[in-house]
């Protein structure tokens, strides 16, 4: 049942007792709200699917599904984290209370309430979405813009949403909390969106990179985090879009920093990163294995480039995806959600390296051995190798797009 008038604002009314839903909706309806009831849980949710409201106003005891079930499955569904939900029950101990705030309630009002009281969190709730949904707005613009980025590039196909996918999985490996977890999605998505600020014929040019197209294309970390940096609610990801190509050794940009001054989420983003460049099929390189990739980023390891205690953890963790019962007595790596991607086993190798230097559609980075000096073959590589321990060696480098 829906009482319309001339505003646009939308409160639904959930009670089983009929006495107080009546007299929640009679002053909504005097206030000028459109007012939706429900007598209740599951008829609330399906409300809510229906007509999604501005704000709801909650009981709590009901029979079958309760308030704190019905406010629980809101705030975890995507569509409806937003609405502001008031929890309007005669309970008043202190229990129920921190249960509310538990499940994600808004605000707590008891029975009986204060008439003008519900009037003016009712009101100041429902700016507080209107606000809240202009936030949203301006972080899904931001999206918007990243998915824009991606998509001018042909070949890297679904690189972030490979890149989110396991960023969350990676993690919750770590046991990091559920906002850092999604400052890592965010960051997936976002890392490089200040890339719209560098021009075509640098971003996109398939020769190779002059000294002063590289300065223009190392600024698009910059860029980046200028755009994110007036959003609040991206604070925690601004540390991936800054830092995400620093090294452990310094030899990274923008501003080198070196070991732990590296923040440790740009450090945990740039193992996914890298590793889903090297499992990725590029024009100028086929896809390596799971096997040959690690190997890879253990090479830049000794090369000072990665945070090697951190790389033992993703090497445990990519294994993990492969064979979960490898690492089942182990507390420290449980896992709790399905691999979210499909790779191959990990095997031990019979060779210590598969020699690709002679693959010209590899990313190859050859070392002279007179010299020492590398000359990449792959021409977008963001960065020239520092010089290595054995001037005799083979290298092959990851590179990022």
């Amino acid at each position: 049942m829906s009482y319309s008038n001339f505003e646009n604002s939308k409160i639904l009314v959930v009670d089983y007792h009929p006495s107080s839903r009546m007299t929640a909706v009679a002053l909504l309806c005097v206030e000028g709200y459109e007012v939706l009831e429900a007598d209740n849980g599951l008829s609330a949710l399906e409300s809510v699917a229906d007509v999604p409201p501005d704000l709801i106003l909650l009981d709590v005891m009901m029979p079958g599904m309760d308030g704190f079930e019905v406010c629980h499955r809101l705030k975890n569904d995507e569509k409806t984290r937003l609405i502001p939900v008031i929890f309007v029950t005669a309970l008043n101990d202190r229990r129920s209370r921190l249960k509310g705030i538990e499940v994600g309630g808004d605000d707590f009002l008891t029975k009986p309430f204060d008439q003008l009281e519900l009037s003016a969190r009712v009101k100041s709730l429902v700016r507080q979405k209107r606000l809240n949904e202009d936030l949203d707005h301006a972080e899904q613009v931001l999206f918007s813009i990243a998915s824009t980025i991606e998509s001018r590039d042909p070949n890297t196909g679904d690189h972030c949403d490979r890149l989110v996918q396991r960023g969350e999985a990676f993690g919750r490996f770590l046991n990091l909390s559920r906002t850092v977890i999604r400052d890592l999605v965010w960051g997936a998505y976002l890392h490089d969106i200040g890339k719209v600020g560098i021009p075509d014929n640098v971003l996109l040019k398939k020769g190779k990179l002059t000294p002063e197209e590289w300065t223009i294309m190392r600024q698009h970390v910059i860029i980046g985090e200028q755009i994110c940096k007036p959003l609040r609610t991206m604070q925690g990801v601004l540390p991936i879009i800054r830092h995400h190509h620093e090294r452990w050794d310094g030899s990274g940009y923008p501003d080198g920093l070196a070991g732990d001054d590296i923040p440790f989420l740009a450090q945990v983003f740039q193992c996914i990163d890298v590793y889903d460049a090297l499992t990725s099929e590029r024009p100028y390189k086929r896809a390596f294995s799971p096997e040959e990739s690690l190997e890879i980023m253990f090479s830049e390891v000794e090369k000072g480039w990665r945070n090697p205690a951190l790389m033992e953890k993703f090497a445990q963790f990519i294994q993990l995806q492969s064979n979960p019962e490898s690492f089942s007595s182990s507390p420290s790596t449980t896992f709790h959600t399905p691999p979210p991607t499909s790779i191959q086993p990990l095997v031990a190798s019979e060779q210590p390296f598969v020699d690709a230097s002679s693959d010209a559609s590899c990313p190859v980075v050859l070392t002279p051995p007179v010299s020492g000096k590398q000359t990449p073959l792959n021409e977008s590589s963001p960065l020239p190798d520092p010089p290595p321990d054995n001037p005799t060696s083979t290298h092959i480098s990851s590179r990022v797009a």
